[in-house]
Formats: C-alpha cells, structure tokens, sequence
C-alpha cells in the first residue's frame, strides 16, 4: 500500500477481498514463544484480494545475545547478520507506520503476535493486540482433508509456489499469497468478512487450545461491533428530486453569452443547461452544462471576446448527471469524486427534468457522516465493489439509531444493490470485449428483480436479475453472449458480496435472459398456465427495475407483463394461491423457534408482499414497492382501510426487525439471515409481533375475496 494511503479501518461486515492487511512473518532464536527473540520481521501488503509486492518490508533485528546455531541452520541469519543491526525497538517504530490499521495476515501468527508481545513487554514499549487471522486455520476450514496445514501443503493445494522459505519475508509474502488464495475457497464455504472468518476459526478449539499450551497467543479476536457513528439523516431521508431546481432552464448552443448572462440574472439561477435545440426533451447525452464559474473563468481569460461567443463553445461537455429517484448522499458523493458544484437530474427515461447545485445541499448537517458515497460508480474490480458494499451495515445501524423509517432504509439499501449490479454489468461488458467477445450484439437492459427492483432489499440479498435484448432466439449468437454476460455479471456479483440465488434467478441462467420477443412469449405462457406450481419464480419479475442499458426496452416488457397478467383473471387467481403463511405456534399460543430464532421473513413479510402483489397485478396497479401497492389499494377502496393499514404498519414493524438483527450478526459473524431472535425482542415487540402475524394468518382468505373486488 503506497504511504499516506487512508485506509477505512476493517469491522467485521468486511468483506475479506476488500479488506486492508499486511501479511508478516518472524524469524527467531528458538521455537519457544515464551524465550525466543526476534531476529528478523517480514511484511508484505495486501490489497483489494492481492499481494502487492511493491509494498513490503523487511529488516533484521540485533536480539542482544547469540543466535543459537540450530536456529541458523532453519533460516540462516547468523550473529554476523545482525551485527549493526537495530534494536527491536528501532524495528518495531519502523513495522507500526509499515502496517498502520491493516489487518495482521500469518501462517501460525499466534506464535508471531506472543514473541511481538514479549519483545515489546521487554522494552517498556506500548503492546495492543492488532486484529488477525491465520491462514494455517483458514486454509484448515477451507479444506479440512488436506494431510497437514504446513505452509508448503497449502501452498501445494492451491498451486502457488514458494521462495525464500524460511527467510521473514519470504514466508509473509507465502502466507499472503495462501490468503488471496483462501478468500474464493471460504467464499465456496460461506465465509466472505472478516467476521465470519473469525468466528470460523474461533471454532476451531483443537488448534487453538493446542497454541495455547504452546504460548502462543490467540491468533484471532471476537468481532465485535464498531463504535455507533452519527449520521446525517437529512442526506438519507431526501431524493434528488425534491431538491432540484426544477424544471430545467435549456438554451440553444447558438445563443451569445451575453445573453445567457442576462437571463440567469433574471432568472437567479447559477447554472443553464446547453443543447442544439434548447429544449428539455432530450436524451442527457445531448446535453452541456455552462455554470457561473464557466462564464467568470472566460471572462478573465477573453474578455473581449467572451460575451459574444456562442454559450456552446463555453460548455462543459458530456454533462455529468444523476437520477431524481436517488437519494441526496449519493448526490454529495458525485460532487465530491467529481469535483463539481453542479449536477444535471434526468428521469427514469434519461431525460433532464431538473439542476441541483451545491447551495441545494447546504442544508445538511456538516458535523455528521455521510459515510456512503460515489466510489461504486467507479469501482474498478470485485474488491472495490466489495470494500464500498462492505459500508452499508455501519450505515444501516446508524440510520436504525435515528430511527430512520426502516422501509426508507431498506429503499438505501436496494439503491445500493442497483448502483452494484449496475457497475458490475459495466465491469462484465468491459471484460467481454477484452477477451475477444465483441461488443454487445444488440441493446439489452439488465433488470434487478425481486426485494432489490421493489426497493426493499434487506441486508442478505441475493441475486435476483435478468437481461431482455432486442434480438435474438433462444441458443442464438445474441443468446450466447448476454449468457457470457450474465454470467460474468454473476461472478463479479458473488465476488462483490451479493452471492448467487440459490433459485437460479440470474441472468447466467437461460430462463432469465432472452429478447423482448422471447419474454413476451414467456408472458404468454405464464398467463395460459393450470398450476400455480409452473409459476415458480415467475412472480418477482413484476417486481423488476432496470438498472442498465435500455430503459425502454424494459419498460416494454413490464407494460406487456402488466397488461397480459392484469387481462387473465385466472393467472392472477393461480398467483394468489401461492400466498400462503405456515403456522409458526405452537398448541400452547407461543411461537415455534428454531434455535431461538423465527423466520420472519416467511411468516411475516412473504404474505404482505405477496398480497400486495398480486392484487395490484390483478387491479392493473403499476407500481413497485409494496407500499406503494397497499396504498393504492387503500385510495381505490379495495378491501379493508383497516385491513390494508395494518400490512402496511406491520411490513415496516418487519423490515425493522430484521434490518436490526442483521446488522447485529454481521457484526457477530453470524452468516446474515431472515431469522431474529425472538429473546432479544422486549415484551411489547414480540407481543406486537405476535399479533401481526396471527392476522396474517388471513392473508390469503384476503386475497381471494379481493382478486374481484
């Protein structure tokens, strides 16, 4: 890592392809942690998943007494090596500003951190346990059949090779190349932060009770959640477009700037947007943007010409732009990379609707955290999607702590969801073309679709996406590229964080992919379907929401969906009866737990989203979000005010719950689920709780009475 990178310190929720560490090594007088001195320390660091060998260091220690030959003979520095070498101490000042905040990385590193700690307990210094994970214990969950765990079987297994053995540098760059190694096989086991990678070797209690004996120090900590950090709710209540100016002020690139001048005087606006036609009707590319500082700075550098020129040659082309749905944070972050004051707004269409400038923002809270911010929009690789997605969770506890409405928190959470699968469908087109696949055959659009197209991802999504092309059957050339893409997309996804649907809904799969055509025709045979077991999945399409390529086509498909599903009572009717609830009581009136936990998920949010989905499918009600469906429901007088009133207090009741446990066991290591615990609730939660779901329980009897309302 080059020096005066700033690093985000790693909490359990990182993902260990973005986290910051610094694989190390020692050499010593003696295997005994308790009597040994350091002769040698080694560090290397480590990267977004990778060794980075400019990064390194390496330096010899005088240990202040002879270094017994049998230790010579293992890594062969002798007592002529260090003589004139530094002190411990010296070394230590120099391996602290090497390693910072990053994570500790070593094969055996609990004997590593015990001979560390004596040294600096014999030299008055300052000792604090830096976080740390051994790739001897990684590598023996990994795979637990390996004969041994050495450093030269592991390297053998993963087919890595090994120089400088034996030498402090040489093992810390091994250990480190073991831990880029490790990260897809524990990814293959469920092991993705650093938390859970901790938890997983504290398991181990063998090997851990085994260094212990041997004086080793425990060589990883319990996770534990990082201090509460405020944050501005301000930026994580408002969208774009409730802030913007609004609409528009277009001029024709042909107008003098004089002109121009005079009419933002006029018209007290510190920006105008710039098209051939000067009008805002456009598609954004068409577009330039010419700002206050644009005119001042041509001014001074011409003035006598500046004020006739036409305003097109003073332009900021290609105009930087941002969606009126997102929210303000992820606005301040564009500013921020960019480096501007001033963002054009489109609609879903691509269309400018509007302006927002830095003074429309001045109402934030400038003491408090933003903490997300643009960096997904220019990620590079997996890692730095990971590192940005690794965010969320600090900033999800902190928007519970301001009590944040939960289903706007999990609108946050699907907006970051979308930006991921967005740039990860960028990153995948990029490598297609790299790797000799050409450009994309046609126009496509990628399609996020369940909880994430709704807006209401909760903080264990997996991938629910899809891609609709303009061209192309089924097994075609068209075909077997967006199957690349797709999976591409999926690989880039579950690097990032965003694991694959155990259900196959991916676009890597071919029943979620295919032209226009080829969905149109699914829609068909949707909707002529007898069994509502043949419509598997099919329901979380009505969910979708476009995040890249062609909006148009998407919108589309979603309009042929909408009108086919909405003409065929029956399809709706085999939809509903997939609405069903379980009964999660006991005989007794308490609720059945699974190791203490209750799938909420199931018993709770399954039937209100449903519900809700289904009779807005069959009532020709477009809208996404389950909250938006129940409250059009409510204003067209279909079923129960009360009814209807309940679901929606009790889906966000839900959302809340899980939002809260999840963060929890992120922190914990725990693998993120739909289960809470019900014990942590208090009496009020769990007997609210209680009631929401024995009223759900009726769920279905409702939307039976309700699909001819």
């Amino acid at each position: 890592m080059p020096k005066g990178t700033k690093l985000k310190p790693a909490t359990g929720a990182t993902p260990l392809i973005a986290i910051a560490a610094a694989a190390v090594d020692t050499e010593t007088t003696g295997p005994d942690a308790t009597k040994a001195r350091v002769v040698q320390i080694g560090a290397m660091g480590i990267a977004h998943g990778k060794v980075v060998r400019e990064s390194q260091l390496a330096l010899l220690i005088d240990p202040g007494e002879a270094i017994p030959p049998e230790a010579s003979l293992v890594h062969g520095i002798t007592d002529a090596d260090v003589d004139g070498a530094g002190s411990f101490p010296d070394a230590w000042a120099q391996f602290q500003e090497f390693v910072g905040d990053r994570i500790l990385v070593g094969h055996s590193i609990g004997f590593d951190l015990a001979v560390l700690e004596r040294e600096c307990r014999r030299a008055s210094l300052p000792w604090a346990k830096p976080r740390a994970l051994c790739v001897r214990l990684l590598a023996t969950i990994a795979n637990p059949n390996l004969a041994d765990h050495s450093l030269e079987t592991i390297a053998a297994w993963l087919r890595l090779e090994i120089a400088g053995r034996h030498s402090a540098l040489g093992d810390a760059i091994a250990a480190g190349d073991i831990f880029a190694g490790l990260i897809p096989e524990l990814r293959k086991r469920n092991i993705r932060t650093l938390g859970e990678a901790e938890v997983a070797c504290l398991a181990l209690s063998d090997a851990l009770e085994a260094g212990h004996r041997a004086g080793w120090a425990e060589p990883v900590s319990r996770p534990q959640a990082p201090a509460f950090q405020p944050v501005d709710p301000y930026a994580y209540r408002h969208r774009v477009g409730s802030l913007m100016s609004s609409p528009p002020v277009v001029v024709k690139s042909t107008k003098p700037t004089r002109q121009v001048i005079d009419l933002m005087v006029k018209r007290k606006i510190s920006s105008v947007l710039v098209s051939d036609g000067g009008t805002p009707d456009r598609p954004i590319e068409e577009y330039g943007i010419v700002t206050e500082r644009d005119l001042l700075r041509r001014i001074s550098s011409d003035a006598e010409r500046a004020f006739d020129m036409p305003v097109g040659s003073i332009a900021t082309r290609p105009l930087i732009s941002i969606r009126a749905a997102a929210f303000a944070y992820r606005a301040i972050g564009r500013m921020d990379r960019l480096k501007v004051r001033h963002l054009a707004v489109r609609d879903d269409e691509g269309v400018p609707v509007g302006v927002l400038s830095a003074r429309d923002l001045l109402r934030l809270r400038a003491a408090a955290a933003i903490d997300l911010d643009d960096t997904i929009e220019h990620a590079k690789d997996a890692a730095e999607l990971a590192a940005t997605w690794s965010m969320l969770p600090g900033v999800v506890r902190s928007l519970i702590g301001e009590a944040i409405d939960p289903r706007v928190v999990a609108e946050i959470i699907s907006d970051e969801l979308c930006s991921l699968t967005r740039r990860a469908a960028v990153l995948a087109e990029q490598q297609m073309q790299i790797e000799g696949h050409g450009p994309p055959p046609c126009v496509y659009a990628v399609l996020v679709l369940g909880s994430g197209g709704r807006g209401e991802s909760l903080m264990a999504p997996d991938q629910d996406n899809a891609i609709v092309f303009a061209d192309g059957e089924p097994g075609g050339a068209e075909d077997s590229w967006f199957k690349n893409l797709g999976t591409k997309l999926a690989d880039m996804l579950d690097a990032s964080g965003v694991p694959y649907c155990k259900g196959g809904v991916m676009a890597a799969n071919a029943a979620f992919r295919g032209s226009l055509g080829t969905w149109k025709g699914r829609v068909e045979d949707w909707v002529r379907r007898l069994r509502p077991e043949d419509l598997l999945n099919v329901d979380i399409v009505y969910d979708l929401r476009p995040v890249h390529g062609d909006t148009t086509l998407a919108a589309q498909f979603i309009e042929y969906a909408y009108d086919r599903g909405h003409a065929e009572p029956v399809f709706a009717k085999l939809l509903g009866e997939q609405v069903t609830t379980g009964n999660p009581f006991t005989v007794f009136g308490g609720f059945q737990l699974e190791n203490g936990r209750l799938d909420i998920k199931k018993y709770g949010l399954f039937p209100i989203v449903a519900t809700a989905r289904t009779l807005a499918i069959r009532h020709g009600i477009r809208e996404r979000s389950t909250r938006a469906r129940l409250e059009k429901l409510i204003a067209q007088d279909i079923g129960g005010e009360r009814d209807m009133k309940a679901m929606l207090a009790g889906h966000s009741m839900l959302i809340g719950l899980l939002l809260a446990q999840q963060t929890h066991d992120i922190y914990a290591g725990i693998p993120v689920s739909n289960r809470i615990e019900i014990n942590a609730l208090t009496r009020e939660q769990q007997s609210e709780l209680k009631s929401l779901i024995k009223r759900l329980q009726s769920a279905p009897d409702l939307v039976r009475d309700l699909m001819f309302a």
